[in-house]
């Protein structure tokens, strides 16, 4: 298996969705789907259950034929091509190991199918199976494997026959959380090292987050949003990627005034807050300024003193939530709005009923238009 850390000019077509559409009677499950892929990433289709994210694998996989659009894989459309021919590895949720097999048998079930000598399928499944750190267990059964080892096996069952394409659908969430934390690091180097183009399912924000490079964030067999973790993450293009993708806060207002560096947002409660200038916003639109959870400070009342430049809030403890290392608070503004802000674990923690003042940089108050 080829090691191809480093390569450059990556195709950035090497997966092309075209047009792609997916009918279930009158059900749609993708709707006019266009979606590049380069050569040696990891690209997540994030979404709720139902958004199309699975169609859309299974129609790359063969499994599925789009009721409308090409697919093409390498600049060949592969519509009419028939499952074997595809070369394409895939791990299912279930893993979908033969339980009767040995685990030899199980990861050499797609090279028996290529006319290859024994002795260098042997040779491939030792390799395969040292990859996914699991040496010398040719001869188990998969019932003698944990859950996190069938995973691994798996894995090597789909990376041993060298596919053009790796594809996950909900490859982890079968595990505990532990494990699909341990898991998700072990994917994420693999697909690293081999280089492998990798399209990976999930609707777990988590996973998506740590592992991609590009998210697609998709909902009714539509894409909202495309891009790199950090922007998808930061510059949410309408309400519902911000919602689904983290625990964010969301503010009602209208623009009232801008310059340079600021938007100036005249939200519900008559406060004025600044937004950092993106985008092209005039004055009088209707938005919604977006601020994630972790973004607000919180400082007990008495002692505070507004950083310049900052929004800030006096509000009360309404509820709060110990999770180890951060504490939840929803924190009742006078005008009985309330925002979430999940805190670091430092030297103070606060109770319910405290009064206390929170503050947020222009800088991570993004807007979106207001729905």
């Amino acid at each position: 298996m080829e090691n191809t850390v480093g390569k450059k000019d990556k195709d950035p077509k090497f997966v092309h969705f075209r047009g792609i559409v997916k009918r279930f009677g009158s059900v749609t499950a993708v709707e006019k789907m266009d979606l590049d892929i380069p050569e040696g990433s990891l690209v997540t289709l994030l979404g709720p259950s139902g958004c199309g994210k699975t169609t859309l694998l299974r129609m790359l996989a063969g499994l599925e034929e789009p009721t409308d659009g090409d697919i093409f894989v390498n600049g060949k459309r592969i519509n009419d091509t028939p499952i074997h021919q595809r070369n394409l590895g895939m791990i299912f949720q279930n893993y979908a190991l033969f339980p009767h097999k040995s685990i030899f048998d199980n990861v050499a079930f797609g090279l028996k199918y290529r006319s290859m000598p024994r002795a260098q399928i042997k040779e491939k499944v030792k390799r395969a199976l040292e990859m996914v750190r699991l040496p010398g267990v040719e001869n188990r059964k998969p019932a003698q494997l944990s859950g996190g080892q069938q995973q691994r096996i798996a894995l090597a069952r789909a990376i041993v026959i060298e596919p053009d394409v790796l594809l996950m659908d909900e490859p982890l969430s079968a595990l505990d959380e532990n494990l699909r934390e341990d898991m998700r690091r072990e994917v994420d180097n693999l697909q690293r090292m081999l280089g492998v183009t990798t399209i990976f399912v999930t609707h777990d924000q988590r996973e998506a987050l740590s592992m991609s490079d590009k998210i697609v964030v998709m909902r009714d067999g539509l894409t909202l949003q495309e891009g790199a973790p950090e922007e998808v993450y930061n510059r949410p293009a309408n309400h519902f990627v911000a919602d689904f993708l983290g625990h964010s806060n969301f503010l009602p207002g209208e623009i009232v005034d801008q310059d340079e560096e600021n938007i100036r947002v005249k939200i519900e409660t008559g406060d004025v807050l600044l937004a950092k200038q993106r985008g092209a916003w005039k004055k009088g639109d209707a938005v919604e300024i977006v601020v994630r959870a972790q973004r607000f400070e919180v400082h007990r009342k008495k002692d505070f003193a507004p950083d310049e430049g900052m929004n800030h809030f006096a509000g009360r403890i309404k509820d709060r939530s110990y999770m180890g290392g951060e504490v939840s608070y929803f924190i009742e503004l006078p005008s009985e709005r309330e925002i979430h802000v999940i805190s670091m674990m430092r030297t103070h923690t606060y109770d319910y009923g405290d009064d206390v003042s929170v503050q947020v940089s222009p800088y991570h108050c993004h807007l979106i238009t207001a729905e």
